[in-house]
């Protein structure tokens, strides 16, 4: 038996109990699997953590806009002055860091909806406002943690729609297309990740790492989530 967690089995044959052929304690394989797995998990927290402290360095030392990626910028250089908020511009760079200018550039669409259309940002602000509002004190049966989930998903909808009909969608292909011109890719050379083998996007990873949100909170996303799935 393992002496750190209790799991049955045998030591290397010819040595002591509980002890390896080198005279160390002996542990089965799972024994090291949780530990790594914990391990894993407090880098990417480490990581994430450091990507925030990037971003208040940025905002003492100047301009958030001037570090974000020329396409980026590109796509919101003519919005109106003020429009953007501090919070949109560190989200795009943390979100430049991890996925690329590729990834920030699509987010932009988001954000250029947001800041040219006031009844859009007026209901993100409220919808926000009603997930912050989720917290431990909220059981995840609470039926506001369903109806915040609705109203998520609503939004989600009109801001999608508004981004098709506005033409902001039409930039955001025009600069993919002009990317993939500029940078043509093999797609032997990117392969897709296959569930099958063990593969994870990196939208899966980051859902998947550790948030402070609360167990309310976690169930309205992953509620929202389900009503987006069946549209």
């Amino acid at each position: 038996m393992c002496g750190r967690c209790g799991t049955r089995g045998s030591p290397r044959s010819g040595s002591r109990s509980g002890e390896d052929a080198r005279g160390g304690s002996w542990h089965p394989a799972s024994c090291r699997v949780v530990p790594m797995s914990l391990a894993v998990f407090a880098m990417a927290d480490a990581e994430l953590a450091r990507q925030r402290a990037h971003v208040r360095r940025t905002r003492a030392e100047g301009s958030r806009m001037g570090l974000l990626s020329e396409a980026v910028t590109g796509r919101l250089k003519n919005l109106p002055e003020g429009s953007l908020r501090q919070a949109d511009l560190d989200t795009l760079l943390v979100t430049e860091r991890i996925f690329g200018p590729l990834g920030a550039a699509v987010q932009a669409s988001r954000f250029i909806a947001l800041a040219t259309h006031p009844e859009l940002r007026a209901e993100s602000d409220r919808v926000d406002t009603a997930e912050e509002a989720l917290d431990d004190t909220v059981a995840v049966d609470d039926p506001h943690v369903a109806e915040t989930a609705a109203q998520r998903h609503a939004f989600e909808k009109t801001l999608m729609t508004m981004i098709e009909e506005s033409g902001i969608a039409e930039d955001e292909a025009a600069l993919l297309d002009a990317l993939d011109t500029a940078h043509p890719e093999d797609p032997e050379d990117t392969p897709e990740p296959d569930a099958k083998d063990g593969g994870m996007s990196a939208f899966e990873a980051v859902t998947k790492l550790p948030h402070d949100f609360s167990p309310a909170r976690v169930r309205c996303a992953v509620l929202a989530q389900e009503l987006a799935t069946r549209d």
